[in-house]
C-alpha cells in the first residue's frame, strides 16, 4: 500500500521565473510551438507538431471546444467614472454574471454605459446587485442577446500577465481550432497549438478524438493566498460531458488504449465527472481542487502549458506527474528557456504511478 502524500504548503509551488519567458505574442505558427516532451526517464526536447508520433493506434485525445467571447467591455458610470466590466457568465435571457472595476462599486438600480465598436451608439447596463457563489459578481442586464453584444462590442479578455492590448491577432489566435460552444473568459490554453496539420497526422496515427465543454472562468487565474492548501476556496465553473465522450473513453479502456487530456480543463471536467466512480454524463458546475494525493480515474496522459506559480494548475499539474518530478521538468523548461503561460509551449505528462 503506497505510503500517504506528505502535506504540501503553497511554498511547495513556488518557482522564479524571468519575465521574458512569459510569452505575450503566439508562436508564428500554432504548431511551431515546443513541446517538452516529460514521459519518459529524462525530459525530451521537442516541436508541438511531433506530438502524433508520442502517441499509439486507438489512443484517446479528449479536447475542451468551448469557445472564447469577447468578455471585457470598457465603459463609465452614470457620474463619469470610468468602469471595466469582465464578463464570467451569460445568464439567460439578457443578463450576465460580471466583475466590475470601478473607483466605487455600482449600486443596484445604477445604469453603466459600455463604449460601442463600429460607430454604432453606446449601450447601457442595469446593474441589479450582487451575485455569485460568493456574491463578489454584480448581475447585470443588457439591452440585447449578451453574446450577440459581447461579439460585436466586447474585447478579447487576454491574461492580466499579456501586456498588450487585444487585436486581431488575438482574436484568431486565443482560440482553438476547434472552439464551439460560446461561454469561456479565458482560452483551453493547451488546445491552442493544434492546428489541421496536427490533426490530420493524429487521424493518419491512428488516434481517436473526442470532446468535453467547460467554460474557463477568469478564476483560473486566482491567487491562492492560504499556506494551507485546505483553506483555499477554488472557483467553480459549469461542464459538459457528453454520452459519446463516456463511450469513447469506455472503448479505448477496453482497447487497452490511452486516455489524453487536451489541457487541465478537459482533465477537470472529466475527473469531476468520475467523482462518484465510474464516468457520467451530464452538465454540472464543478469546483474540483486537484491537488498531490488525488486519486485520477479517467485520464492517462496530459499536454499542458506551463503555469504560474503558486497556481491551482501548478498544483494540478504536481498531483498528476508528481510533485517533485513536475518541479524537476520545470526547472528544466526555465533553463532552456521555454516560453511560459497562454501564449507559452506546452508539454506532454504522463500519470504518476500510486
Amino acid at each position: 500500500m503506497p505510503a500517504p502524500p506528505r502535506p504540501y504548503t503553497l511554498a511547495d509551488f513556488d518557482f522564479e521565473l524571468p519575465a521574458e519567458l512569459i510569452a505575450q505574442h503566439p508562436a508564428p505558427e500554432r504548431s511551431a510551438s515546443r513541446l517538452l516532451d516529460g514521459t519518459g526517464a529524462a525530459p525530451v526536447d521537442r516541436v508541438f507538431r511531433e506530438l502524433p508520433s508520442l502517441l499509439a493506434e486507438g489512443d484517446l485525445l479528449v479536447f475542451n471546444d468551448t469557445r472564447v467571447i469577447k468578455a471585457r467591455l470598457l465603459g463609465a458610470k452614470a457620474s463619469g467614472g470610468a468602469v471595466e466590466a469582465l464578463v464570467e457568465r451569460v445568464l439567460p435571457p439578457f443578463e450576465v454574471l460580471a466583475h466590475v472595476r470601478a473607483s466605487k462599486s455600482p449600486k443596484p438600480g445604477s445604469t453603466l454605459r459600455f463604449a460601442a465598436a463600429d460607430g454604432a451608439p453606446s449601450f447601457e447596463v442595469e446593474v441589479l446587485g450582487r451575485g455569485g457563489p460568493d456574491g463578489s459578481l454584480f448581475r447585470l442586464r443588457l439591452p440585447a442577446d449578451p453574446f450577440a453584444l459581447l461579439e460585436r462590442h466586447g474585447h478579447v479578455p487576454l491574461p492580466p500577465y499579456i501586456t498588450h492590448a487585444d487585436s486581431v491577432e488575438d482574436e484568431r489566435r486565443y482560440q482553438t481550432v476547434f472552439a464551439k460552444n460560446p461561454g469561456a473568459v479565458a482560452a483551453p490554453t493547451a488546445a491552442l497549438h493544434f492546428d489541421a496539420g496536427v490533426l490530420a497526422a493524429l487521424h493518419e496515427r491512428g488516434a481517436r478524438v473526442a470532446s468535453v465543454t467547460l467554460h474557463v472562468g477568469a478564476g483560473t487565474f486566482q491567487p491562492v493566498r492560504a499556506e494551507n492548501l485546505a483553506e483555499h476556496r477554488m472557483h467553480s465553473e459549469w461542464f459538459e460531458v457528453p454520452q459519446a465522450t463516456v463511450e469513447a473513453v469506455a472503448a479505448a479502456r477496453a482497447a487497452g488504449a490511452r486516455v489524453v487530456a487536451v489541457g487541465t480543463t478537459t482533465l477537470r471536467a472529466l475527473e469531476s465527472a468520475a467523482l462518484g466512480g465510474a464516468l457520467e454524463a451530464g452538465a454540472r458546475e464543478t469546483d474540483i481542487f486537484i491537488t498531490p494525493g488525488f486519486g485520477f480515474r479517467v485520464v492517462d496522459r496530459l499536454v499542458t502549458n506551463f503555469h504560474l506559480p503558486k497556481s491551482t494548475l501548478m498544483m494540478l499539474v504536481s498531483a498528476f506527474a508528481g510533485h517533485e518530478r513536475a518541479m524537476a521538468l520545470y526547472a528544466h523548461a526555465i533553463r532552456e528557456h521555454y516560453r511560459f503561460f497562454s501564449y507559452g509551449d506546452a508539454m506532454l505528462l504522463a500519470r504518476a504511478a500510486r
